[in-house]
C-alpha cells in the first residue's frame, strides 16, 4: 500500500470513528408523526354526517385501520370514521352504501360491509375522518387485488 493510501484509509476511518462516536454521545431525537394529507378524489360522494352503524349492508368485506395524534403518534379514541364504496349492493353515491364507525381506546376502528367492487377501473374505498378537533381527512385506498376481503387505511390527525 502507498503512503497516499495509507493516509487516505487513516483520514477515512478517523473521520467515520468521529462522527460514529458524535452520534452514540448526542441525545436520540424523536422524529414527529407527520399528519396524513387528503387524497385527490377521496372526498367524491361524501356525505356529512353519516349514521354511525354495526355493519353497512350485508357485509363479508372489512375496512379497517388506526387513528393517531400527528406529533406524538398517541392513538385518538372515539373519532368518527365515515365509510363508503362502490359495492356488489350499491354505488358510493348511494346513502345505503355510505356508514360511520368510532375509533375504540386504541385508536383503532374496523367496520364490515358489502364486497368492495371496481368502479373508473380500480377496487377502492373512501374514508372520511369526521371531527370538531381535528382538521378533516378524505382517503381513498386502492385494492391491490379486487378480490381481497379486507382493506387497511390509517389515519395521522392535525389539531383543527
Amino acid at each position: 500500500m502507498s503512503v497516499i493510501d495509507r493516509r487516505t484509509l487513516v483520514a477515512t476511518a478517523s473521520s467515520a470513528l468521529i462522527l460514529g462516536t458524535a452520534g452514540l454521545l448526542s441525545p436520540a431525537r424523536a422524529k414527529g408523526v407527520a399528519p396524513t394529507p387528503s387524497m385527490r378524489g377521496g372526498s367524491n360522494n361524501y356525505r356529512p354526517g353519516a349514521p354511525i352503524v354495526t355493519r353497512i349492508g350485508g357485509g363479508g368485506f372489512w375496512m379497517s385501520g388506526t387513528v393517531r395524534r400527528a406529533g406524538d403518534g398517541a392513538p385518538l379514541a372515539g373519532q368518527r370514521v365515515q365509510i363508503w364504496a362502490h359495492t356488489t349492493e350499491g354505488h358510493e353515491r348511494d346513502p345505503h352504501s355510505h356508514g360511520a364507525t368510532l375509533t375504540d381506546a386504541n385508536g383503532a376502528f374496523r367496520l364490515e360491509m358489502p364486497q368492495i367492487v371496481p368502479a373508473f377501473g380500480q377496487a377502492h374505498g373512501h374514508l372520511a375522518l369526521e371531527s370538531r378537533d381535528f382538521q378533516t381527512v378524505f382517503l381513498r385506498p386502492v385494492m391491490r387485488d379486487p378480490s381481497a376481503t379486507s382493506l387497511t387505511a390509517d389515519f395521522v390527525l392535525q389539531p383543527a
